[in-house]
């Protein structure tokens, strides 16, 4: 009955639309919609300079960053040493109001120092000197947004969204409870010792997630550059 409703709802405002003599805009720009605003914010991030994932200290504020890799793994060769991110995430403040750094706590360096960490373990695949990030501390509210945005434009390959080599992010699994299998990062980048104990085996072998990176980077070439993240940026107002 909804879908009937709404059906006939278009149906009448395409009617009067083509009753009108003056047209309709194909779109209208909303300054106060988190969606509208959040590739202004991911594109301030990038204004931002690149700073050595060993060298994070803490500071206050939550928002949004991303993190690069610059290494010698063969599996991350496209994006190796280029502006396209391996991981893009948000830190969510202490107080969902609070309106100054302080007021958010120290999320956003505390979420970037917690990966460094992870990297760090990966001692037989990966080294922590391999990767560089870029921070922003934004206003509480509005790191979603920016998030959802920045996963949309570079699919980057370490996040759960895009579903090839997620599980950076993962906490220790109390595996003789829980069961979980290894996740695709670990399996990659063995060195965390609750997921090298696990007892419950890998969600996908070696070879099927080389492959999928290989069929991903085909499929969604990445923007090396600057101005080619600045292209796509400009093609997502369009």
């Amino acid at each position: 009955m909804k879908g009937k409703v709404q059906a006939a709802l278009a149906r009448l405002a395409a009617l009067a639309q083509g009753i009108d003599p003056v047209k309709l805009p194909t779109r209208t720009f909303n300054p106060s919609d988190p969606a509208a605003v959040g590739p202004f914010i991911g594109l301030a991030m990038l204004a931002q300079p690149r700073k050595p994932m060993a060298g994070i200290t803490r500071f206050y504020g939550s928002g949004i960053y991303a993190i690069y890799y610059r290494g010698p793994f063969d599996a991350y060769g496209p994006i190796s040493g280029s502006e396209h991110p391996i991981y893009v995430g948000k830190a969510d403040p202490v107080d969902s109001k609070a309106d100054t750094p302080q007021g958010q706590g120290t999320k956003l360096a505390d979420r970037m120092l917690e990966h460094a960490k992870n990297i760090r373990k990966a001692t037989t695949t990966l080294r922590i000197e391999d990767f560089d990030c870029r921070h922003l501390v934004i206003t509480s509210g509005w790191q979603g947004s920016a998030e959802s945005f920045l996963i949309r434009l570079y699919h980057p390959i370490w996040n759960s969204e895009t579903r090839i080599c997620h599980g950076l992010g993962k906490h220790g699994d109390a595996d003789e409870t829980r069961g979980n299998k290894r996740s695709p990062w670990d399996t990659l980048h063995p060195g965390r010792t609750w997921s090298t104990n696990s007892r419950a085996g890998d969600q996908f072998p070696e070879a099927t997630i080389r492959a999928n990176l290989v069929a991903h980077f085909a499929a969604k070439p990445p923007l090396r550059t600057k101005e080619d993240a600045f292209a796509a940026f400009f093609a997502t107002l369009r």
